[in-house]
């Protein structure tokens, strides 16, 4: 049998986020992440002086001295700011805002798309139940396959706005091609074959993209749009709209600066231990 506060939770998790805000609820407890005196004392997160890489010099004449930034980068950071990757700034605005005209659009068109159950991932809606003791994420997203084209789900992409599908389709076909770039890169300045992470995290692996909306909270100071977690995956690329994401770095919390036209590529847990068992290789060697 269900526990009371799982059963609140799914009950929170068949409405969304925007519907409170239009109905003008504040944050009830499961939403709460820390009370007042906490959200007082919070400090100011700085901005993080977060590496940038040039992805165009990594095919240049300049790429050993590149090369040996990214790789600093993987070991110091385990993330860096992505520019001059061959996407127009232009077609980022496009699936930008075309992100925005489906979230403003009626709860009922957006519902269309929901997903089936709580515990499913894909679909338009709000993650799983959190675990005991965990807090509900102030947003509302959607999640959807999209390569390979055989793990697709059609019901749970969108029709309106009409140009949703054919702006996604675009973009994930330059995604594959930043991500064939990265993996190969990010190979070379471990001083491994270069193709030893294109299966696994670039030319073959399967690609998911998330859009996350975060509504205006009334309470802003005792909720978060996401909470603090990390990817098990190879990497994650972040086409940030809004400043307000963080970083732990040294155990301080570090805002991550909005780069205009950057990609921002955070590594996921099975590229921790890679960079982490080869760099402490060559370091032996």
């Amino acid at each position: 049998m269900a526990s009371s506060s799982n059963t609140l939770a799914e009950v929170l998790l068949s409405r969304r986020v925007q519907e409170m805000v239009v109905n003008g609820e504040q944050p009830v407890s499961l939403y709460i992440c820390r009370d007042e005196k906490d959200a007082q004392n919070a400090p100011i997160s700085p901005l993080a002086p977060i590496p940038i890489i040039d992805l165009s010099l990594l095919s240049s004449s300049s790429t050993e001295e590149e090369l040996q930034k990214l790789k600093s980068a993987l070991c110091c950071w385990g993330c860096f700011q992505a520019i001059n990757h061959g996407i127009p700034s232009s077609f980022l605005d496009e699936i930008q805002q075309v992100t925005r005209e489906f979230f403003r659009q009626s709860m009922e068109e957006k519902k269309k798309y929901s997903k089936g159950v709580v515990e499913e991932m894909e679909g338009y809606g709000g993650d799983p139940s959190p675990e005991q003791g965990q807090f509900l994420d102030w947003q509302d997203r959607l999640l959807l396959t999209v390569y390979p084209h055989d793990l697709r789900v059609p019901k749970f992409w969108p029709q309106n706005p009409q140009s949703f599908s054919e702006i996604l389709e675009n973009y994930t076909c330059k995604m594959r091609m930043v991500t064939k770039l990265v993996s190969k890169s990010m190979a070379k300045s471990l001083h491994l074959e270069e193709n030893c992470f294109l299966e696994q995290f670039g030319e073959g692996a399967t690609l998911q993209a998330r859009f996350n909306h975060y509504p205006c909270c009334q309470r802003p100071d005792i909720v978060l749009g996401l909470k603090p977690h990390s990817d098990g995956t190879g990497y994650t690329i972040i086409l940030q709209d809004i400043e307000g994401l963080q970083i732990l770095q040294n155990q301080q919390w570090l805002t991550v600066p909005t780069v205009p036209n950057a990609l921002f590529i955070l590594m996921g847990d099975q590229m921790e231990v890679y960079v982490h068992k080869y760099t402490t290789m060559v370091i032996k060697i």
